[in-house]
C-alpha cells in the first residue's frame, strides 16, 4: 500500500495484535520526518500502546538524503522500545542504508509485509 497523494507516509494501528504498520515512500525531508515521528507519537498515546510491534515498509523508497537519515535516527532514539521490529525492502542499496539506521537485535529486514508480520507476530526469521 502505497501513502496517499501528497503523503510521504501512512500509519494504521492494529491495536488487536499491537502492530503499528508504516509505510514510507518518496524522499522525505527533514521536516517531513519530524511530522511523521509526531503524528507516530500521537498514534502511541491515542492506542494506548506499550509492548508493540512494528512493520515498516519502505519498498517505494529511494536511497534517503543523510540529514533525513540522522534526523530519524536521532528521533529512534527516543521511541519507546519494540518488542519486534521488521522493515521491508527489495533494493539492496536501502538494505545498507537501513542496516546503518536499524541496529536493534529485534530488528529484521524483509522482502515483504508478511515476512514482516511473520517475524513480528510468530518470530519466523526471515528467508533472506
Amino acid at each position: 500500500m502505497l501513502p496517499p497523494e501528497g503523503s510521504m507516509y501512512t500509519i494504521f494501528v492494529d491495536r488487536a495484535e499491537a502492530i503499528i504498520e508504516v509505510t514510507l515512500g518518496g524522499l522525505m525531508s527533514v521536516e517531513e520526518v519530524d511530522d511523521y515521528i509526531a503524528d507516530l507519537k500521537q498514534d502511541f498515546v491515542a492506542h494506548e500502546l506499550r509492548d508493540y510491534s512494528m512493520i515498516i515498509d519502505v519498498s517505494a523508497c529511494p536511497i534517503q538524503p543523510q540529514d533525513m537519515i540522522k534526523r530519524m535516527g536521532e528521533h529512534m532514539a527516543l521511541m519507546p522500545k519494540a518488542q519486534a521490529l521488521a522493515i521491508v525492502t527489495g533494493s539492496s542499496l536501502a538494505r545498507m542504508q537501513i542496516r546503518r539506521l536499524f541496529t536493534q537485535p529485534y530488528a529484521r529486514i524483509v522482502a515483504s509485509a508478511a515476512e514482516g508480520r511473520a517475524w513480528v507476530v510468530l518470530g519466523t526469521e526471515p528467508s533472506g
